[in-house]
């Protein structure tokens, strides 16, 4: 049973006569008997009382003639609600990085929902490698990730540049004129951070093994740390 079929089925049960439906559906009477015929053959049932003035339904002919009108009102409304409306509306999932969330998006979130009211907004913080991973698989619309990024399945553009750089008190000053980084704490966010995997590439090329690596949840909290002089 297929969709074209129910609504030759519906188009016969309405004219009452294989013929006029037909002539309404431009289609051949022949065309109309065969898939009526058939669409009975896979139901297993008589639809129509066949006579000299035309067609009636039987029983179950009503039975499906009223599940043929709630499929055709729930087709309906899901195209309804897939259109393109005019303006963007219903969910929309985005990842970011936390510091990209923290320091950058709030002024251009407050914009778009300012433009865009009828659009759920749902953000997302965590790394670049777990939302390139959510936006490949459809968990997510799109990500804020740090690039340059390659893939054949994800279309990229770059929205702005940033400089990377180290934060410490006076003692990391001293110690990178001293050479001496190796003697400090070094406080990182969660495992799968660029810029986490970026330092510890950088401090790799120069031969530098931090004497003791701790690991924070949030960046709020790995700042507040630094200002207060634990690493």
């Amino acid at each position: 049973m297929d969709i074209q079929s129910l609504r030759i089925f519906k188009a016969v049960a309405e004219y009452g006569s294989i013929s006029k439906a037909a002539k309404e559906l431009n289609y051949a009477q022949s065309n109309i008997t065969t898939r009526m015929q058939q669409l009975e053959n896979s139901l297993q049932t008589v639809l129509f009382y066949r006579h000299n003035k035309g067609v009636t339904l039987t029983a179950k002919g009503e039975v499906l003639i009223t599940y043929a009108d709630k499929i055709f009102r729930i087709l309906d409304e899901t195209k309804e609600v897939l259109r393109d409306q005019e303006e963007p509306q219903g969910p929309l999932g985005i990842g970011s990085m936390e510091t990209t969330a923290a320091v950058h998006l709030p002024r251009f979130l407050s914009r778009y929902h300012s433009a865009y009211p009828q659009v759920d907004l749902n953000l997302k913080t965590g790394p670049t490698s777990q939302h390139i991973e959510a936006v490949l698989n459809y968990k997510l619309d799109g990500a804020f990730v740090s690039g340059p990024l390659s893939h054949p399945d994800l279309i990229t553009k770059k929205v702005f540049s940033e400089e990377l750089v180290l934060v410490g008190n006076s003692l990391l000053s001293q110690s990178l004129k001293s050479h001496k980084v190796d003697d400090l704490t070094l406080l990182v966010l969660h495992k799968g951070c660029f810029y986490r995997e970026k330092l510890k590439h950088w401090l790799h090329e120069e031969g530098v093994i931090p004497s003791k690596v701790m690991e924070f949840g949030s960046l709020d909290a790995l700042m507040g740390c630094i200002a207060a002089g634990l690493g």
